[in-house]
């Protein structure tokens, strides 16, 4: 059945989460991930197109990585 503890649990785990992802982006930001030489980048003049292709496969190996040596 519904608990509203386990309810208020799970909101303050999902905020935390979100909150610890948000600084992620900030760290990654000032690193200079998010504009590497894979980027594409294409820029009109009422568009703006922005698709991180290398930034999404580093952090795809990353992760891959990092949850190869969680799980083992």
């Amino acid at each position: 059945m519904f608990n509203l503890e386990s309810f208020g649990r799970l909101l303050l785990i999902g905020g935390g989460i979100i909150a610890f992802v948000g600084v992620l982006f900030l760290v990654f930001g000032r690193l200079g991930l998010g504009r590497l030489p894979g980027d594409i980048l294409i820029q009109r003049e009422n568009f703006t197109f922005y698709l991180p292709l290398a930034t999404m496969i580093i952090i795809s190996i990353v992760l891959t990585l990092l949850f190869n040596l969680i799980r083992r």
